[in-house]
C-alpha cells in the first residue's frame, strides 16, 4: 500500500491528512469538490464524492481511501442535504472502492453515531465511559449518517471483501483551536456533557487514520477515539456528578480521565493518543507533527 485517495481532502482533517499521509512516505490523490488552500497531494483534483465518474478517475493507480467527505454538521444544510450527501458519497466511495479490488478504506463516522449528543431531547448516554456498543437514539439527519454509514462499511465487507475501518472522531482540532472550546465549554460545561467532553488533537487524528490505513486487521470495524483525558480542566467525577448524575459509570474515573473508551483503537489499530490540552510540553505550533 502506497498510493492513498483522500477524499474531502481540503477539510480541515483532511489537509492534516494529506500532509501527514506524504512525510509518511504515501503518494496521495486527493478529491475535494473545492480547493480554498494549497494542496500538499501529489494529485489534487477537483470532484464530488457522490459521483461514480469523479471516484473512479480518481482511484486509478491507488491501493487504499480514506473517506473524509460530507457535510460535517446537520446545521449546514437541509436534513435531506445531510443525510442523502452524506450516505450516498460513503456508500460510492465503498462500492468503487469494492469493486476495484481494493483492500483497505478508512471512513470518518464521529462520535454522534449514536445520536445522542446532538439529540433534541434531554436524552443521556446509557452509561460511560461511551463505546462501540452504545444504545443509540437518533434525532438528527447528521447523526444518522453516520449510523447508516457504519453499516455500509458492514455492507461493503460482505460484498466485496473490503477491510473497513470506521473512525468515530469526537471534537477535531488543532491545540489552538481546542484550548478556544475548552475556554467555552468551561463556562457551560453541560453543553459537552452528552458526549463525555471529548476531544483529539488533530495531530492523533492524522496519527490514528494511518494507523487504521497500515492496520492489518480484516473485516468491517467500528472504532471510536478520544485523547486520554477530557476537554475541561475539571475533575471527570465532579463534572459526572453535576452535569450526569443519572449516567452509570461502568468503571473508576480519577483525575481528568476521558469519558471514551478507547480500548478498541489500542486492540486493533495499536493507537494511543500522545497529545493533551492540558501538557504543558506541548509545541503549540506544528499542527501537522505525528
Amino acid at each position: 500500500m502506497r498510493h492513498v485517495l483522500v477524499t474531502g481532502a481540503d477539510g480541515s482533517i483532511g489537509r492534516a491528512a494529506v500532509a501527514g499521509l506524504g512525510t509518511a512516505g504515501y503518494d496521495v490523490t486527493g478529491l475535494s469538490l473545492r480547493y480554498d488552500h494549497p494542496s500538499t497531494a501529489d494529485r489534487p483534483l477537483v470532484g464530488d464524492a457522490r459521483s461514480p465518474v469523479d471516484v473512479s478517475a480518481a482511484l486509478d493507480g491507488v491501493d487504499a481511501v480514506l473517506h473524509l467527505a460530507a457535510i460535517p454538521h446537520p446545521s449546514l444544510g437541509t436534513p435531506e442535504e445531510v443525510f442523502e450527501n452524506n450516505v450516498a458519497a460513503t456508500f460510492n466511495v465503498l462500492s468503487q472502492a469494492g469493486q476495484r479490488g481494493i483492500g483497505r478504506v478508512v471512513i470518518a463516522s464521529s462520535i454522534n453515531a449514536f445520536g445522542i449528543p446532538m439529540n433534541v431531547h434531554p436524552v443521556v448516554p446509557a452509561y460511560y465511559p461511551l463505546d462501540e456498543e452504545v444504545r443509540a437514539d437518533i434525532s438528527d439527519p447528521y447523526s444518522l449518517s453516520k449510523s447508516v454509514d457504519e453499516q455500509s462499511a458492514r455492507m461493503a465487507w460482505r460484498c466485496w471483501g473490503t477491510n473497513v475501518i470506521a473512525l468515530r472522531f469526537p471534537l477535531v482540532k488543532t491545540r489552538e483551536q481546542l484550548l478556544r472550546f475548552a475556554a467555552n465549554a468551561e463556562r457551560d460545561p453541560s453543553t459537552m456533557a452528552r458526549e463525555g467532553w471529548a476531544y483529539l488533537d488533530l495531530r492523533d487524528g492524522v496519527r490514528a487514520i494511518i494507523a487504521a490505513l497500515e492496520s492489518p486487521v480484516t473485516g468491517a470495524h467500528v472504532v471510536g477515539l478520544a485523547a486520554d483525558d477530557i476537554l475541561i480542566d475539571r475533575p471527570t467525577d465532579e463534572l459526572l456528578r453535576e452535569y450526569a448524575p443519572t449516567v452509570p459509570v461502568r468503571r473508576p474515573i480519577a483525575g481528568r480521565d476521558a469519558l471514551v473508551d478507547t480500548s478498541r483503537a489500542r486492540e486493533l489499530l495499536g493507537f494511543t493518543p500522545r497529545h493533551s490540552i492540558h501538557s504543558t510540553h506541548e509545541n503549540h505550533h506544528d499542527t501537522h507533527a505525528i
